[in-house]
């Protein structure tokens, strides 16, 4: 009995990877993830930034500041309104106003959301929440 030894059982083993296709496999799913995550990205994101040459009309706003105080008191830019004030005062600051809520921690929640009701009706989305 003759034993016959292949090429494959003369050397000895040889354990290594070639991670050059797995790695050319990994750029390409990640150009397409990119791709991907740029055409699908919800609207309301785009931001556009304005020239520093130029003024443009989205820089000019008039700034409205609403303090609400923890017994409920509604004070729109330093002027003491009820509920149907604070309507009327955001339907006369406009589209283009920004608006800064400053609300005590103990205030009701309820003022709160009727400052941004009111924003909401007067068609103003520059709404902020500041903090102390």
């Amino acid at each position: 009995m003759n034993k016959i030894l292949t090429a494959a059982q003369d050397s000895p083993l040889l354990a290594e990877i070639n991670i050059t296709p797995f790695t050319d496999v990994l750029l390409v799913l990640l150009i397409v993830f990119m791709l991907l995550a740029a055409l699908l990205t919800p609207p309301g994101f785009e931001r556009t930034f304005a020239n520093p040459g130029r003024p443009t009309a989205a820089t000019v706003f008039q700034r409205v500041i609403v303090t609400i105080d923890r017994h409920g008191r509604i004070a729109v830019s330093g002027k003491t309104v009820s509920v149907a004030g604070l309507y009327a005062a955001m339907s006369r600051a406009g589209s283009r106003a920004h608006v800064s809520l400053l609300a005590d921690a103990h205030a009701p929640y309820g003022l709160a959301l009727r400052v941004l009701d009111a924003a909401k009706l007067s068609g103003i989305s520059d709404v902020a929440f500041v903090t102390q």
